[in-house]
């Protein structure tokens, strides 16, 4: 997801976020935004794990009996 998209969507989830805060449901908002970024945070590792992987192509070792 990129930055603008991502931007995009905290501020349009910025206004019932607030919405629930106002009305002593803060906890409810974090944990949405928590989520959020939880999602976010495994995309990014998901991609730099799977960036690392073509580099890991090595010739295996033959046993020797």
């Amino acid at each position: 997801m990129k930055i603008n998209y991502m931007f995009l969507v905290l501020i349009i989830l910025a206004w019932p976020l607030y919405y629930l805060y106002q009305h002593q449901l803060g906890a409810i908002s974090f944990l949405v935004l928590a989520i959020f970024f939880l999602i976010k945070a495994m995309k990014e590792l998901k991609m730099i794990k799977s960036e690392e992987k073509p580099d890991d192509n090595k010739p295996k070792r033959e046993k020797i009996k």
